[in-house]
């Protein structure tokens, strides 16, 4: 007699499927160690954005592949999952679904029996724990230690324990004293799948400031590049077009040739050169309208020095500076009259 499957696994790999079949960014993640309290609050708090169920592997793998998706890729994805779970979100891709599951995970001391998740190296370092039997502790577990200028000091670099062992004895508890809690609690992501592509956390885990950064550098040294060798493009042809149209002005400025555009220039330095030709002459040599040119610019000077604190003298020599101020300018009233 053939044995029937518990109803409640068909509903299992049915709600499976249903999220497997909604596409979007599926994730493997790791559940194991979180307290069921901590998880329902998780999941509360996510829920919006993504479906997560804990299930057996077998169960995903029989979902998975009723989905016609390659159940190889899926045992790739539980990596060193103890306790694997199913994400499904169209809300995040990959990059942002690690960032979220990143902010649920915290660190704790490893407790015999735990599986180192990398290389716990121990550096070269001040602890500045206070001298005593610790010194003796550390050295029984491989990692050298001894007293300087009041605290203890780790000697070397020191690999404690290699990704893949397991903890044994104190080593946990020593190592968490040093401030390293290793053990990840949280849903930690394992990896994710996403248009036919799988991504694991080595490659979801940037720094989204710093490559915003170099994106931006990037764009601008490529677009200033661009410019400089003439390449023309619908985002290189505005700055372009405006430094042709700047070298152009001011070859035909150099060059004396009148346009519209020139001839403003041209008259304002021939105004100012006369302003100042004038204003070295005697001001009987000025006629009205001269002199109120003159004098508006000498306002307008005026008005962009810089205010000095005058001394009890300072009034008496500014009133004679005004009394003598109108002999200093020359005129060409009857020249340019």
């Amino acid at each position: 007699m053939k044995a029937k499957a518990a109803p409640w696994k068909h509903g299992t790999i049915s709600k499976l499927n249903d999220d497997i079949n909604k596409g979007g960014t599926l994730a493997i993640i790791d559940v194991h160690g979180i307290p069921a309290d901590a998880m329902l609050g998780m999941r509360k708090t996510l829920r919006e954005a993504m479906s997560i169920r804990v299930a057996k592997k077998k169960l995903m793998n029989r979902a998975w592949n009723e989905a016609n998706l390659d159940t190889e890729i899926l045992d790739e994805m539980y990596g060193n999952a103890v306790q694997p779970a199913l994400v499904q979100t169209s809300k995040y891709d990959s990059f942002a679904l690690f960032s979220e599951l990143k902010k649920t995970e915290a660190g704790r001391a490893a407790k015999p029996g735990d599986v180192a998740p990398k290389d716990i190296v121990v550096e070269k370092q001040d602890t500045g724990l206070a001298p005593g039997p610790i010194v003796g502790d550390l050295n029984s577990i491989g990692i050298p230690a001894k007293i300087m200028k009041g605290s203890v000091h780790i000697q070397k670099d020191t690999v404690a324990i290699k990704e893949g062992e397991t903890f044994e004895g104190d080593l946990g508890m020593m190592l968490s004293k040093l401030g390293i809690n290793p053990i990840v609690t949280g849903l930690r992501l394992i990896s994710t799948y996403e248009n036919g592509t799988k991504f694991t956390p080595d490659i979801l885990d940037i720094n989204f400031d710093d490559f915003r950064s170099d994106v931006i550098g990037a764009v601008s040294a490529t677009f200033n590049l661009a410019c400089n060798v003439g390449w023309l493009t619908t985002q290189t042809m505005p700055t372009m077009l405006s430094k042709a149209s700047s070298e152009a002005m001011n070859v035909a400025v150099e060059a004396g040739i009148m346009t519209d555009k020139t001839l403003p220039i041209f008259i304002g330095r021939a105004s100012a050169s006369m302003l100042g030709l004038a204003s070295k002459l005697d001001s009987s040599a000025l006629d009205e309208e001269l002199a109120s040119q003159l004098g508006a610019a000498a306002t307008a000077a005026a008005a962009t020095t810089p205010v000095v604190e005058e001394t009890e003298s300072a009034p008496a020599e500014a009133e004679e500076e005004e009394e003598d101020e109108p002999e200093e300018f020359g005129g060409l009233g009857d020249l340019f009259g």
